[in-house]
């Protein structure tokens, strides 16, 4: 792990949003490990130094505006969008499916950089960028603060992650005894 990356880690460390026990995660998966990036969202200082930490990894990519979806990708997207100088939208759930509301329209050709916190499999991301797509905007980039697949999870246009990590996930029928005998969280995302 480089210095870098070690930061990142001990600021989830240090604001408690690296979780121990058993969760079921947004994927339906289980798991040990938990991050819960609400919880370095209470740190503004947090979630300003991510947000820099993110931008470093941008250059090189031109973008207008910033779309997360929410919940979790809302407080980093909207900061890195700050930091940007970019204008900050986000998709929220309709019937557990992403949605743009609220009046938020694109122009055509618009780059757009896809901001989330966590990411698993990578199917509210995959969510926001078919609704760019549609909407007539052009995706530009996805930065994640977690890329919980160790940097096996592909898309379709450029990714850049903070922490790449790969805690062990089990289907529900297939959980180790270590992990079934523990209670069943799902935090939230």
């Amino acid at each position: 792990m480089d210095s870098q990356q070690q930061e990142v880690l001990d600021i989830f460390i240090r604001t408690k949003a690296l979780l121990h026990g058993h969760f079921v995660l947004r994927s339906g998966l289980h798991s040990g490990h938990y991050f819960q990036c609400a919880r370095v969202c209470e740190r503004m200082d947090a979630v300003t130094r991510l947000a820099e930490l993110l931008l470093g990894k941008l250059k090189g990519h031109k973008y207008t505006t910033v779309l997360a979806p929410a919940m979790g990708g809302l407080v980093i997207g909207q900061e890195v969008a700050r930091q940007a100088g970019a204008r900050f939208l986000f998709a929220e759930k309709v019937n557990d499916v992403l949605a743009i509301r609220r009046g938020f329209k694109f122009e055509p050709g618009e780059k757009v950089l896809v901001v989330e916190d966590v990411v698993t499999r990578g199917g509210r991301v995959v969510e926001c960028l078919n609704l760019l797509r549609e909407a007539g905007a052009t995706p530009v980039a996805v930065a994640m603060l977690v890329d919980r697949s160790s940097g096996t999870i592909r898309f379709d246009v450029p990714a850049v992650s903070l922490l790449e990590l790969s805690f062990p996930t089990f289907e529900a029928n297939k959980l180790p005894p270590e992990l079934a005998k523990l209670p069943v969280e799902k935090p939230g995302s």
